[in-house]
């Protein structure tokens, strides 16, 4: 096995496939249409990454966008477009297959939103931590945000769902 660090690059319209069937795998208790994956990339092609794992294909992929804060998007829903202005950067998705766990491919693709969403002149970035993954979250710098206004929005994500907010670095 090679000591490589993980490769992320864009994901393009030929990924979203992959991405779909890694979804399916790894999001069991959380489907999605693939017309979801879809309007995300063409939205904002700039937050879409897959983790290329070649010669074994795409390990992983993570989808994000600029937001609203506090506001996250209901599961399996289109957006229609992106808020202008945006107050945060939305981490929709970070999955991982198996195989692509333990090797920092999750923290190298946050640390690489975190720059990202600053660059975008957002200063916090957000998401919603499902299945048991706050501990990986808090691990990268995020903290739970409980408001009663969350928690109708937080309903179709599952009852361990937590809003998580990291600030990002500005200096």
């Amino acid at each position: 096995m090679s000591m490589t660090s993980p490769r992320w690059r864009p994901m393009t319209a030929a990924d979203l496939a992959a991405v779909n069937a890694i979804a399916a795998q790894v999001h069991v208790a959380f489907p999605e249409d693939p017309a979801i994956f879809a309007e995300r990339l063409a939205l904002y092609p700039a937050g879409c990454f897959v983790l290329d794992r070649e010669p074994d294909g795409i390990g992983g992929y993570v989808v994000s966008h600029p937001w609203r804060i506090a506001e996250p998007p209901a599961l399996d829903t289109l957006l229609g477009r992106l808020p202008a202005p945006a107050s945060t950067y939305y981490i929709h998705d970070l999955a991982l297959l198996p195989q692509g766990r333990g090797l920092g491919a999750g923290a190298a693709i946050v640390a690489r939103l975190l720059r990202h969403a600053v660059a975008a002149g957002l200063s916090n970035i957000s998401l919603v931590a499902v299945s048991g993954s706050v501990a990986f979250w808090r691990s990268q710098g995020f903290d739970v945000m409980e408001t009663q206004a969350l928690a109708p929005k937080l309903a179709s994500y599952g009852a361990d769902a937590r809003y998580m907010v990291c600030t990002a670095e500005t200096g």
